[in-house]
């Protein structure tokens, strides 16, 4: 795993979904490490509306791939104030570019003091070269 791979203006949860800050809202996605996993993304369902919560950890959607079907799990608890609707008809933005347009929510924070547990970008590298071995 190269470290240009990990963006490290954000965090990261095992998962393997970030959630990079911005002006007290949180905007998630995941991890090129995931994406690589995944293969060609074939369909991103996000069944959210802005105003819907979210709790830590649950899943918030699903995608699905050319070789599996994958939960997406909220980095974090709070309100979706976004959601990617790009991502229905165009879900190989995922694949694309996972860091930019092909995120997937934008939330507001429960606690946003909880964004500071979320791994870090160097405790993210450790933890998928562990996954390695």
């Amino acid at each position: 795993m190269a470290p240009k791979d990990v963006k490290e203006d954000r965090n990261y949860t095992k998962d393997h979904e970030w959630a990079k800050l911005e002006n007290g809202e949180v905007r998630v996605g995941i991890k090129a490490f995931a994406v690589d996993q995944l293969g060609d993304v074939t369909l991103v369902s996000l069944d959210l509306q802005p105003g819907t919560k979210v709790k830590a950890a649950e899943p918030f959607g699903t995608i699905e791939s050319v070789k599996t079907i994958s939960d997406l799990y909220a980095p974090l608890s709070g309100t979706i104030v976004a959601v990617n609707d790009a991502l229905e008809d165009k879900p190989e933005l995922v694949n694309e570019d996972c860091y930019g347009s092909g995120w997937m929510v934008v939330l507001k924070c429960d606690d946003e003091a909880a964004f500071a547990e979320l791994m870090s970008s160097s405790a993210y590298l450790a933890h998928v070269e562990g996954l390695d071995h």
